[in-house]
């Protein structure tokens, strides 16, 4: 039986780098960083110490720390949030436009 790593269309790349949240659907656009633990070509998981409500529209943004390489800068939506512990939420958004 394949697992569900197995099925995934596109390989994570495996990360520890701040990221960067606008969040997009309350008035303030509230800022909030994170850390990036994988990013794929269809999302990321990051890590929170507080959960986001399923749908929430955020922006992304990963800095570079090499000038060859361009900043991550990305829109998206809140898919999944796991309870790691009460400290600890692991946030799944969906990349919906790069930039």
């Amino acid at each position: 039986m394949l697992n569900y790593d197995d099925k995934r269309n596109f390989y994570r790349m495996l990360l520890n780098s701040e990221v960067e949240l606008t969040v997009v659907d309350d008035e303030a656009n509230s800022k909030i960083f994170a850390t990036c633990r994988d990013l794929s070509a269809t999302g990321m998981a990051i890590e929170m110490s507080y959960p986001l409500a399923l749908d929430t529209q955020v922006r992304m943004k990963i800095d570079s720390l090499n000038n060859n390489v361009q900043a991550f800068d990305a829109s998206g939506k809140v898919v999944r949030v796991v309870e790691e512990n009460p400290e600890t939420y692991l946030v799944g958004i969906t990349i919906q436009e790069l930039d």
